[in-house]
C-alpha cells in the first residue's frame, strides 16, 4: 500500500513538474513574441522618423538621418538574406559570423550618427561629415557584398538544379515517346501457293474430326444386300407417242 502511495505521489509531482515547464515555456515564447512585435514596431517608427528628417529637413540634421537610414537599409537586408540562406546553406556559417563582426562597427557608427543628431554645435558636425560618409559608405558596400553573393550562391544553386530537372524531364519525355511497333511481314505468292497445297494437319489424339471432305465409293452390286422390308424398284415404263 505504500508503494503504491509512493508511485501516486511521484506522479503527481512529475504531472505538476510538467505544467510548470510547459508553462514556462509558453510564456518565453509569448514574451519573445511580444518582443519582437515591440522591436519590430520600435524600428518602424525610427525608420519612419527617419525618412521624415532627410526629406523635411535640410542641412547638417538631413545629412546624418540619410546616413542612418541608409546603413539601417543596407544591414537589415543583409541580416534578413544571410540568416534565411544559412537554414538552407551551412556553408553561409562563416559569412554570418563576418556579418557579425560587420555589424558591431554598423551598430557603433548608427549610435555615433544618432548622438551627432542632437549636438548644437553643427560646425563641428559638418567638419566630421566627410568621415562619417566615407565609414557609412564602407560598411554598407561590406554588407551589400555579402547580400548580393548570398543570393548569387543561391540562384547558381537554382539554376544548376533547374538544369539537372529539366535534363531528367527530357530523358523521361523520351522514353515516353518511345514505342516499338511491329510491322508483319507481307507473304509473297509462293508462300500463299504453298499454304493452299498443304491440307490440314491430321487431328492429334484429342483433336476433332477432320473437315477434309471423305472420298465416295461406288456400292459394289454383287455385295448388295436386300432387307425384307425394302421394295422392289419398279421398271420403268416406256411411253410410247
Amino acid at each position: 500500500m505504500e508503494a503504491v502511495i509512493l508511485i501516486l505521489g511521484l506522479l503527481v509531482v512529475a504531472l505538476m513538474a510538467l505544467g510548470v515547464y510547459a508553462t514556462v515555456k509558453v510564456v518565453g515564447a509569448a514574451r519573445r513574441g511580444v518582443d519582437r512585435t515591440i522591436t519590430q514596431a520600435r524600428r518602424t517608427v525610427e525608420d519612419t522618423t527617419l525618412r521624415a528628417k532627410s526629406y523635411g529637413q535640410l542641412g547638417v540634421g538631413a545629412e546624418l538621418a540619410q546616413l542612418r537610414l541608409s546603413l539601417r537599409t543596407s544591414m537589415r537586408a543583409t541580416q534578413d538574406a544571410l540568416r534565411a540562406g544559412a537554414a538552407e546553406d551551412a556553408s553561409l556559417s562563416e559569412s554570418l559570423g563576418l556579418f557579425d563582426r560587420l555589424s558591431a562597427h554598423g551598430h557603433e557608427l548608427d549610435a555615433e550618427l544618432k548622438a551627432l543628431e542632437r549636438e548644437p554645435d553643427k560646425a563641428t558636425v559638418t567638419a566630421r561629415l566627410p568621415g562619417l560618409k566615407e565609414r557609412t559608405a564602407q560598411i554598407t558596400r561590406s554588407a551589400d557584398s555579402l547580400r548580393w553573393a548570398a543570393r548569387d550562391r543561391a540562384r547558381k544553386f537554382a539554376d544548376d538544379e533547374l538544369s539537372a530537372l529539366n535534363a531528367q524531364i527530357d530523358v523521361e519525355s523520351g522514353a515516353l515517346r518511345h514505342w516499338t511497333t511491329v510491322e508483319e511481314e507481307p507473304t509473297t505468292g509462293q508462300d500463299q501457293d504453298q499454304g493452299r497445297g498443304q491440307g490440314p494437319e491430321p487431328a492429334g489424339e484429342w483433336g476433332g474430326a477432320s473437315d477434309a471432305p471423305e472420298a465416295i465409293t461406288a456400292r459394289d452390286p454383287r455385295q448388295g444386300t436386300t432387307y425384307p422390308w425394302q421394295k422392289t424398284a419398279r421398271p420403268e415404263t416406256e411411253t410410247s407417242n
